[in-house]
């Protein structure tokens, strides 16, 4: 099969599409004849340093929407042909940017019926992210009030989307020209980083900080007493964060995506009652898939990049 191997640690150039043995399922297992596969930051941040994955050579990619090829024994849920989509175990279960991929047969779930491949391929592990944080973390109910940092990236465009249905009241931060698709998926209330300071709109319940840094700091000030900031960016946060926090009466806590097959029907329910969409900025061959790293890397995109692979 083809796959995009790195054999070093570096920019785009290190990305070379190889000839490779096609994998095998084992028990509990599914092999995926992959039809598309979605670009996340921690794909060029691993292509960059080894990150969670210190070993080479190394096929990166997490999210996955494809058909079912092969079942390894024990295997109930899925047959050859299902068409599936899901995220591959973070950080551990990579591969997906190549024709076949191997999951564990629970992480993927059916594809709905009206969604395409390139669809699918772009929501799993962004939207997993939101979904952990917004859900099973905090518990967003109607009425709170949450702000989401960079709320036209993949996670924030996706959980803007998923905190609306779960009745709060979002407050995104982007770039003015952002503002109306913002909106468009059910933004209440936008600020533009780069002239407002978004802590004018404290107080808040829920912070979905995807930038650390100061971002995550300052922050804090602008939770409700007991409100919680819940950070997905691990390698940007502040030592003292948790500290400083705890002084302010509040909480801030990291998160890590997890694979998770209810989160994942969950997903699709949304998908499927046309409630969840991904933004795709733009789609690239997997022969091409530099050209999305090279986009990725400019720290810019709205919304997520898909490969396509096959047909």
């Amino acid at each position: 099969m083809k796959a995009i191997t790195q054999y070093t640690y570096g920019g785009s150039d290190v990305l070379r599409e190889v000839e490779t043995e096609r994998p095998e399922p084992g028990p509990s297992e599914v092999l995926v004849r992959v039809r598309a596969a979605g670009m996340n930051p921690t794909d060029w941040k691993h292509r960059q340093n080894p990150g969670f994955l210190d070993r080479l050579p190394l096929v990166l990619g997490w999210d996955v929407s494809g058909v079912v090829e092969a079942v390894g024994p024990g295997v109930t849920i899925h047959r050859p042909g299902d068409e599936v989509f899901g995220m591959l175990p973070y950080p551990y279960g990579v591969g997906a940017f190549a024709e076949y991929a191997v999951a564990p047969a629970r992480a993927l779930v059916r594809k709905p019926a009206g969604v395409d491949h390139v669809q699918a391929g772009a929501i799993p592990l962004a939207a997993l992210t939101a979904w952990q944080v917004l859900v099973d973390a905090a518990g967003v109910r109607p009425g709170e009030r949450v702000l989401i940092h960079a709320a036209a990236g993949g996670v924030g465009h996706l959980a803007v989307q998923i905190a609306k249905t779960r009745g709060a009241y979002v407050i995104g931060t982007a770039s003015a020209p952002k503002h109306a698709l913002l909106r468009e998926l059910g933004a209440d209330e936008l600020i533009d980083y780069r002239t407002e300071d978004f802590t004018r709109i404290a107080p808040v319940d829920l912070v979905l900080d995807t930038i650390g840094g100061d971002t995550a700091i300052r922050s804090l000030d602008t939770l409700k007493p007991g409100g919680r900031l819940i950070s997905i960016a691990l390698g940007a946060l502040p030592a003292d964060l948790a500290e400083q926090a705890a002084a302010r009466g509040v909480e801030a806590v990291p998160l890590l995506v997890e694979a998770d097959q209810a989160g994942m029907r969950a997903i699709a329910g949304l998908v499927e009652a046309g409630e969840l969409r991904a933004v795709v900025e733009a789609v690239f061959p997997l022969a091409d898939a530099a050209k999305g790293h090279d986009l990725g890397d400019t720290g810019r995109v709205t919304g997520k990049v898909v490969l396509t692979v096959g047909e």
